[in-house]
């Protein structure tokens, strides 16, 4: 397909709630990743790769593994889900396979390749990127242009913008040969995507994470994957997006009434997840208020606030980096507008004891 936008694409409406229900707990996750157990267990680290992957240094983190969420439904979990280290996913009728996300480096993504070829999976016709960042988008490459690359307009435009970003901020990783793959067929509101009879609706949120998300939600599964929507266990990031907006992005996830939610970083989740993370960013607010009041500068804000029961959470040194974008929006700057990388990069690393943060990949 050529680089075209849908077209004839409807006003966004918010997404109605399905009917009442009972609540039903969350499908059994299966894992299928390196050290499940019984016959669903998938080859040990870096058994059968294909020979075009290239050499892996020994892994500083856990492989990744598949946990299959519903019939056809699956998730590519990477611990530890730090800097660089995303979910992904695949759906598949056995007919056609479409792909959520990619990864941060080729071999990762070869590696997401041979999961999905190893589950009986056909090769992917599809990929949509839930944004535009690195470690959601360098892996295209290993699927493309096989497979037609699909996202949000302001995804595309970002990722072309940005170049390999990832190399920019971590110049010493081996990403491997990374070419990049924006989105050829894009979107504005909403867009339905069909794999067999299995419904995948795309909603954009409107800036959240970025200018450019995409919620990727199986209305009859009740699964979402939520792109960096949502960090389970890791601290939200939202200087290149909306703070405001990322409070609105929840609400939206609401309305779906998933049962199963795939985060951007972290394990695979039920919606309770979304509480801990709206608290976040509801104190994130309030310590912009106060500081900004104060005529005190994010960093200074940072360094000194009581995280109390945000302490857990990995990554704290985003606290400053949203504090950037939270000042922004007070001061009137539009979501998503762009801010100093080097300030907030900067910034982060005095809170994280004056070294760079590491991408784990």
């Amino acid at each position: 397909m050529g680089d075209s936008a849908a077209r004839n694409t409807p006003a966004r409406t918010p997404v109605p709630p399905p009917p009442a229900r009972t609540p039903v707990p969350p499908p059994a996750a299966r894992p299928t990743g390196p050290g499940a157990p019984g016959p669903e267990a998938a080859p040990p680290s870096g058994a059968g790769i294909p020979a075009d992957a290239p050499p892996a240094a020994e892994p500083a983190v856990p492989e990744p593994y598949l946990t299959e969420l519903a019939a056809g439904v699956h998730a590519f979990v990477q611990p530890d889900g730090g800097w660089c280290l995303n979910n992904a996913g695949f759906v598949t009728d056995g007919d056609a396979t479409l792909v959520v996300d990619t990864a941060a480096t080729e071999r990762r993504a070869r590696l997401l390749r041979h999961r999905i070829a190893g589950s009986g999976a056909p090769a992917p016709r599809m990929v949509v990127n839930t944004h535009h960042h690195g470690d959601h988008t360098y892996g295209n490459c290993v699927f493309a242009p096989e497979a037609t690359v699909v996202g949000h307009a302001a995804c595309r435009r970002e990722l072309l913008a940005a170049g390999r970003q990832l190399h920019a901020v971590w110049p010493e990783v081996e990403y491997g040969d990374i070419r990049l793959a924006a989105p050829e067929v894009t979107y504005t509101d909403e867009l339905a995507l069909h794999v067999g009879d299995i419904e995948v609706r795309l909603i954009h949120p409107g800036v959240a994470h970025t200018t450019g998300d995409t919620i990727v939600w199986l209305p009859r599964e009740r699964i979402v994957f939520t792109g960096d929507l949502v960090f389970h266990g890791g601290t939200p990031f939202v200087f290149m997006g909306s703070l405001s907006g990322s409070l609105r992005a929840l609400r939206l996830l609401r309305t779906l009434d998933a049962v199963t939610v795939v985060p951007g970083h972290g394990p695979v989740t039920g919606p309770e997840v979304y509480d801990g993370i709206e608290r976040y960013l509801e104190f994130v607010g309030r310590l912009a208020r106060e500081g900004r009041a104060a005529g005190r500068t994010p960093l200074e804000v940072a360094r000194e606030a009581d995280l109390g029961p945000f302490a857990e959470l990995a990554e704290s040194e985003r606290l400053v980096a949203n504090l950037h974008r939270a000042y922004a929006e007070l001061a009137g700057t539009a979501p998503g507008a762009p801010l100093d990388l080097v300030a907030g990069f900067g910034d982060m690393t005095v809170m994280n004891g004056g070294v760079p943060m590491a991408c784990h990949a």
